[in-house]
């Protein structure tokens, strides 16, 4: 039984083609090794968020609600399931959907929180922000 192909031409082209696309991803991994940066959110509150049974929540004290598919992200840019941090009082930044629910918070640390307290207005908070989310890798 022969084995082998009958044009030889086209084994060195699919040889070729396969080093090709093999090549590709050792040329990627310098764009992998650079870390993820996080971008500051845009038209945020700043509050401080108690989950007491998901989606119920409280911000500033007063009873609220995560939307259906809220964003919960931590300082490392995570994500974070709410049900994981029930009971904790968390400083964040929110952003609310169309219907006036919480749909992506951004949990602060104390020393950014405390540094977020001092901004008046909301273009000293952007630039606050950004400082702190540029900070962050």
């Amino acid at each position: 039984m022969k084995r082998c192909m009958k044009n030889p031409f086209a084994t060195f082209l699919l040889a070729l083609g396969g080093l090709l696309a093999c090549s590709g991803t050792l040329f990627c991994t310098e764009a992998l090794a650079q870390g993820i940066r996080r971008e500051a959110p845009a038209e945020v509150k700043r509050g401080e968020l108690v989950i007491t049974q998901p989606p119920e929540v409280t911000l500033d004290g007063k009873p609220d609600r995560l939307s259906p598919g809220a964003r919960i992200r931590n300082t490392q840019n995570l994500l974070v399931l709410s049900g994981s941090v029930v009971g904790q009082t968390l400083p964040v930044v929110y952003r609310r959907d169309s219907a006036g629910l919480i749909h992506e918070v951004w949990v602060l640390t104390a020393d950014e929180a405390s540094r977020l307290e001092g901004a008046n207005g909301p273009k000293a908070m952007a630039e606050l922000l950004a400082l702190i989310f540029g900070a962050r890798r």
